[in-house]
């Protein structure tokens, strides 16, 4: 069932929709829990549109198993995805950062507002964002460790290959994550991949983790491959590499590779001279779980990022 989940009237008779595709059991007891899958926040990240695709198929196929409410929301903002745009055209606004939003206020404010009323009584939510055109991630759940106790218990089901704890001071409360877990909907925001592509293997992951979760909460009967232990990490195990000349960038370490300090990952090389202008070593030991994709840099653009001291 397919429903209008916020609506808005633009200029020269056209009509912005966001919709929502619900799938309940064959058979409802009147008492199931509902998870959210939600994605498209930002239009240059796809990778949730393979795993929405992907979800719902797989659901519509064996909808004998199913327990609970499952809503997907594959575009919350459908005027970037059309347009690949990050943001919401026309207006310039990131929309993550703009909730929970205001019924009364401007017309991006009234859409989010509709979104957060629409998934709160969510029993679970799903985020799924993808980086950037810029940077490739390891598929990965991003908790404040606020809510860490509550949240990394669910995200080590979510088959997963990270979860990254970050300290509060760093969560921004704009977000749609931020505006639900404090309404009391449990969000797991899950990055991976790279911007305006489409990683099938990430994909797939990501649908076995999101129907091992939902099993565990009691919504799924049906089968479910064992997921990955993810490895646990906060902000104070992290090492970031950043570029100190300008320059094309061409990595030497493939993302998920374990490297030792001081290791080469990558090197910022000058075209014009032929010459290596920057060896980019390895702040510390540890997995490569971001890495550097478009290869133009200048003076402090992020090459990469590094997990060290691993809890498994």
């Amino acid at each position: 069932m397919i429903k209008i989940v916020a609506s808005m009237e633009l200029p020269v008779e056209e009509h912005l929709q966001i919709r929502k595709q619900r799938i309940e059991p064959l058979e409802k007891t009147g008492n199931e829990k509902r998870i959210s899958i939600v994605t498209g926040t930002h239009g240059d990240e796809l990778e949730g549109q393979f795993v929405c695709y992907g979800l719902l198929r797989r659901l519509k196929e064996n909808r004998q198993y199913l327990r609970g409410t499952v809503d997907v929301y594959p575009a919350l903002n459908p005027l970037g995805i059309d347009s690949i745009t990050r943001g919401i055209p026309m207006f310039d606004l990131d929309m993550n950062r703009v909730f929970p939003g205001d019924t009364a206020g401007p017309m991006v404010e009234t859409l989010t507002a509709q979104l957060v009323a629409d998934l709160k009584g969510s029993d679970l939510c799903v985020d799924i964002h993808a980086s950037n055109i810029f940077l490739k991630e390891l598929p990965q759940v991003r908790i404040n460790e606020i809510t860490a106790e509550r949240l990394v218990p669910l995200a080590e089901k979510l088959n997963i290959d990270l979860i990254w704890v970050h300290a509060s001071a760093t969560v921004l409360e704009s977000t749609l994550a931020y505006s639900l877990n404090s309404a009391g909907v449990p969000v797991l925001v899950v990055e991976m991949g790279v911007g305006m592509r489409i990683n099938e293997s990430y994909g797939s992951q990501l649908i076995e983790g999101i129907l091992n979760l939902m099993k565990s909460e009691g919504m799924w009967d049906g089968p479910v491959e064992t997921p990955r232990q993810p490895m646990i990490s906060y902000d104070n195990k992290v090492g970031y590499m950043n570029a100190s000349a300008s320059g094309i960038y061409l990595p030497v370490k493939n993302i998920g590779d374990i490297v030792r300090e001081g290791d080469v990952v990558g090197n910022v090389v000058d075209p014009l001279t032929g010459s290596i202008c920057e060896e980019v070593r390895a702040p510390i030991a540890g997995l490569v779980f971001t890495r550097r994709e478009y290869p133009v840099v200048y003076g402090g653009s992020l090459l990469g990022r590094i997990l060290g001291g691993v809890v498994q």
